[in-house]
């Protein structure tokens, strides 16, 4: 099953980050401001965010 790590914004913490597994975010102009925050599976995450990654390689999610 595919997995898709989760990165915070340290000064905006209500904006996720979706990205592949592995992948990181070192293309973001402020990549120093993105925080690790764990893996999930794709069953754990709606269909609409999942699709976002697999066809742009990351998804930012609303997390309140």
């Amino acid at each position: 099953m595919q997995e898709y790590d989760l990165y915070i914004n340290a000064k905006k913490s209500s904006i996720g980050l979706y990205v592949r597994k592995g992948a990181g975010v070192p293309d973001l102009a402020d990549s120093k401001d993105w925080v690790f925050d764990g893996t999930a599976t794709q069953a754990n995450l709606p269909p609409k965010i999942v699709k976002e990654i697999e066809a742009n390689g990351h998804a930012f999610r609303d997390m309140d």
